[in-house]
């Protein structure tokens, strides 16, 4: 099994990660990659002050990055906290009035934090990291959240799920995400987090094998020499016989046809 992306990687930006873009791009290109997305944290645990919006503008403006760097197609992206049990994303209810230099926004141009940071990207990973908010919460609960993250128009991947150790039904959130053409993610991280996640993860990747749900595979790399190393999801996935034509990130090709029928990117500019 020959995987040419990695659709969720951090840089320095994320502060736990240790790695610069153009270290991730070479690493990338070093490892045959044909595609990489840059897809660092936008969460409440980056900042003291997150209203504050000159703290995401390396976020914001993603756009200066090239599309195609040392022969890499490069797509510019965050992994959102979904942060409440109503399945909202981080900055959400942030308001945004000026811009970074402290001049006031035109009316018609202010929005949320969310909107305001996340509005040119190619795409959301939407992922759970603090549970507090999900504490005591149901299964029927949780599977909502999970739900209404993937109805936003941005989010093309649900991030780990197997590794939020939320209780969830997976058949609504894995039709659901078939449905709106979106993906779930099965990544490398994940699968070293001991053998209660590991074992989620397998019953995630066999039920979306019987489900036709396709899948992304990725690192969720935290520094370059992590990009494009995978060691242990393809094992996982041809012990279970997982059909390749579902790895929606198994090319280049097959990674973008799939975000633009899924709509998260708008229209997307020639591969």
């Amino acid at each position: 099994m020959i995987l040419k992306c990695d659709t969720h990687t951090h840089t320095l930006y994320s502060r736990h990660a240790y790695s610069t873009i153009q270290e991730n791009v070479a690493a990338a290109r070093e490892r045959g990659m044909e595609l990489l997305a840059t897809t660092d944290h936008f969460s409440p645990m980056l900042f003291a002050r997150p209203e504050d919006p000159r703290n995401y503008q390396y976020l914001s403006t993603q756009y200066e990055i090239p599309e195609e760097w040392m022969g890499v197609r490069l797509l510019k992206g965050c992994e959102a906290d979904i942060v409440d049990m109503e399945g909202h994303l981080f900055g959400y209810d942030i308001p945004i009035e000026r811009i970074i230099t402290g001049d006031p926004l035109p009316e018609r141009e202010r929005g949320s934090l969310l909107e305001r940071t996340t509005r040119k990207l190619d795409y959301i990973i939407a992922s759970v990291h603090g549970r507090e908010f999900a504490k005591n919460a149901g299964r029927a609960a949780c599977t909502e959240l999970y739900l209404r993250a993937l109805e936003q128009p941005k989010v093309f991947i649900l991030g780990h799920i197997g590794r939020s150790g939320l209780p969830v039904e997976l058949d609504p959130i894995l039709l659901l995400a078939k449905e709106k053409h979106k993906l779930v993610e099965i990544n490398e991280h994940s699968l070293g987090g001991g053998e209660e996640v590991e074992s989620r993860c397998r019953e995630i990747a066999i039920r979306c094998a019987e489900l036709d749900v396709p899948i992304s595979v990725s690192t969720d790399a935290h520094i370059s020499c992590d990009i494009g190393r995978f060691e242990h999801v393809p094992s996982m996935l041809r012990e279970i016989h997982f059909p390749e034509e579902l790895i929606a990130s198994r090319d280049k090709e097959s990674f973008l046809a799939m975000l633009e029928r899924s709509g998260a990117a708008g229209r997307m500019s020639p591969a």
